[in-house]
Parts: C-alpha cells; sequence; structure tokens
C-alpha cells in the first residue's frame, strides 16, 4: 500500500505526537510525508513547509502581532494539501490553526482530515464536538472517555492511547545516585511543579513557598526539589529566593535529573495539567493546586462541566487526588493536604496504577494504535 500522508503540528508536544505516528506507519506501508513539523518529526522523515515555531504562539497578546502573517500561512499551507492531494491530512492539536486549515480543504475538496487530540469537549463547550465534525473525518482521543462525546454526533473517534504511558521512567539506581548528589538521604522528597508558563509560575509562587514553608514547620527535614521549565527558569529562580524551605532547582535542559526527581519524590505538590498524568506513571502521589486571573477563573466556573480538573481523578473514576482550586488554593488549605499524604501514600496507588493502564500502558504504543486508526479509517 502507497499513501500520502500530509501531517501539520504547532507545537513541542504534537511534534512528539507525529513523530511517533509517522514511525508506525513507515512500519505498516509505502508512505510519503508532507507538511509542518518540529525536530522529531524532521528525525521522522518530513521536510517542514516552514519552521513550526511560527505556530507555537499562545495568547492574544502572542498572536495578534503575528495574526495576517499566521492567515497567509494558513492559506499556504491550504493550498500545498490541495495541489498534492494527499490520502489523508493529519492535523495534530493546535486547533486555531489547523481547524482553519481543514475548513479551507473541506470547503474545496473531499481530502480526508484526521484530527489528533480531541477537544476536552467533557469539560468545557460540548457543542465544539459537532462543530468538528463538519470539519473532519475521524478524531484520535488521548483519553477512553472521549470518544461518545463525538461518535454521539455523527464523528469517528478512535481512543489511541495516552504518550504518557511510553515516558521514560528512572531507574532505582537513578534514584539512589540523585538522592546521593543532592545529598538528600532518607529525608522526605516533596516534587514542586508550579507550571511551565509565565503567568501561572508567577501566580502560583508565593502560595507554594508559604505552603511549603508551613509543612516544613511539621516536617523538618523534608527537602524540596523543583525541575524548572523551558523559558522560565530565571522567573523561578527569581520567585523562589525568598522561599523558608530552598528548593533544589533542576535546569530545564537536565532531562536526567528531572526524571530521577519525579521518580526519587514522596509526593508532588503540582499546578493543574497534563503533569498529574507524568506523575501518575512514575507513581508518585500528588496534591494539586491552581488559580487563574479573575476573569478567567469566573469565565470557565460558569462554562466548567465537570467536578474535578485533575486527570488522575478523572481517567481512574476516582477522586482520590486532593485538588485546591481558585479561592481554596491557600497554604493553610494546601498544607495540611501535603501531610495527610506524606503519612498515607498508598491511598493513591491504585488510582495512579489505574490510570496508567486505562491510557494504555501495557499495550501497543500509542503512535502505533494512531497509525492504524489512520489506515482503517482510509480503507473505510
Amino acid at each position: 500500500m502507497s499513501l500520502k500522508v500530509f501531517v501539520i503540528a504547532g507545537e513541542a508536544s504534537g511534534d512528539k505526537l507525529g513523530a511517533s505516528c509517522m514511525d508506525a506507519l513507515k512500519t505498516l506501508c509505502d508512505v510519503e510525508f508532507r507538511g509542518v513539523g518540529g525536530a522529531m518529526m524532521a528525525e521522522a522523515g518530513l521536510v517542514s513547509q516552514f519552521p513550526m515555531s511560527e505556530l507555537s504562539l499562545m495568547g492574544i497578546m502572542e498572536i495578534l502581532p503575528k495574526y495576517f502573517h499566521l492567515k497567509r500561512r494558513i492559506r499556504e499551507v491550504a493550498e500545498a494539501i490541495l495541489d498534492w492531494q494527499p490520502d489523508v491530512v493529519l492535523t495534530i492539536d493546535s486547533p486555531d490553526f489547523c481547524l482553519r486549515v481543514a475548513d479551507i480543504i473541506k470547503a474545496r475538496s473531499d481530502i480526508r482530515v484526521c484530527h489528533y487530540v480531541a477537544p476536552t469537549v467533557w469539560a468545557w463547550r460540548p457543542e465544539r464536538a459537532a462543530k468538528m465534525a463538519a470539519r473532519v473525518d475521524q478524531v484520535l482521543a488521548l483519553f477512553p472517555f472521549e470518544p461518545p462525546y463525538f461518535t454521539g454526533v455523527g464523528l469517528r473517534c478512535d481512543f489511541v492511547g495516552h504518550p504518557v504511558v511510553t515516558d521514560e521512567i528512572a531507574t532505582e539506581a537513578e534514584v539512589t545516585a540523585f538522592r546521593e548528589r543532592h545529598q538528600v538521604g532518607d529525608a522526605p522528597l516533596v516534587l514542586v511543579l508550579p507550571g511551565s508558563r509565565k503567568g501561572e509560575v508567577t501566580r502560583l509562587s508565593e502560595t507554594f513557598g508559604a505552603t511549603l514553608a508551613l509543612f516544613a514547620q511539621t516536617h523538618p527535614s523534608a527537602r524540596i526539589v523543583l525541575p524548572m521549565a523551558q523559558g522560565v527558569e530565571d522567573l523561578v529562580r527569581e520567585l523562589t529566593s525568598n522561599w523558608a524551605a530552598t528548593p533544589i532547582l533542576i535546569e530545564a535542559s537536565d532531562r536526567a535529573g528531572k526524571r530521577a526527581a519525579f521518580k526519587a519524590a514522596d509526593m508532588a505538590l503540582a499546578a493543574s495539567g497534563t503533569v498529574s498524568l507524568e506523575l501518575a506513571a512514575n507513581d508518585t502521589p500528588m496534591v494539586i493546586a491552581y488559580k487563574m486571573n479573575w476573569l478567567t477563573q469566573k469565565i470557565v466556573e460558569r462554562k466548567l462541566l465537570i467536578d474535578t480538573v485533575t486527570l488522575v481523578n478523572l481517567v481512574s473514576e476516582t477522586r482520590v487526588v486532593p485538588e485546591f482550586l481558585a479561592q481554596n488554593c491557600t497554604p493553610e488549605k494546601i498544607a495540611p493536604a501535603l501531610s495527610v499524604i506524606l503519612l498515607h501514600p498508598e491511598a493513591q496507588t491504585d488510582a495512579l496504577t489505574a490510570t496508567m493502564e486505562r491510557l494504555g500502558r501495557g499495550g501497543d504504543a500509542p503512535g502505533l494504535r494512531a497509525a492504524r486508526a489512520i489506515l482503517d479509517g482510509i480503507a473505510g
């Protein structure tokens, strides 16, 4: 079977998903790729139409100055697809760009469009499922509970598993070496994850610092480790410099150090997000805390359809991971929860295990499952 696949990714996470799927497709058929992607997709054989970094924008203040340039890129990509006439267009996340490309393609052709990473219609704005059904032919979902939201509006949706199940986990030897290198010994180790964006790091750092100071009053031997995200390292250093509990800071470039920290930690205090799945992969119990700016919070409160924002709670269908959001995100509420987790980490064990099993651990890799679903969709 010979196949032409046009792939579009706009962010690092999408580049990783795209590369895995491309590698899998190459094992299943004779395939030619064109499209837009990053370094990982380039290694898998893609010559990007332009640098993926042009699409890696977040927030209205970043997008506005580039608005007309992005509109031009949307047209250029759509025209490239229409000229080449691929068997399928695989759009990966980045809906603001990808789905606009899909709109142009569908208005002028019957080229098949498959979108990888389902929008979170289960959390808010469920009407997006019906809108997506008008512009794509198939959705690949990361979570097992997502397909019914799309099949219910007549759109094929395949659960293919979450890439977190293929993440490399530190060995016991690496954990021991990490504790020795940072002179942690047998002391309780708290992993602190205040987010990867400047806004969330700024909003959470003071609360997290005060929480850890309270926690240290009852657990004076505890140590703190904070793996820094790329792009916010200087900010993290500045904001943690006056914390009463001085953290061990791990450079963003030190991937081995981050892996070891995740596995070595006895528990974590983390911002809400996919990081809860990384913690589950490492069997690290957690407390989740988060707050947004006032206006965003009010909008979310009005539209949110779920009673928990923690993915471990959602996937495991439990509510064992405590979360402290908005007005509840205070040191006085969070610190006692950390103490409870330290004393009873086993309370989350079953939920962490169930989460990873339900996301596909122990089965075929998500990239391979995605590739098979794409081929099955083309076959009809």
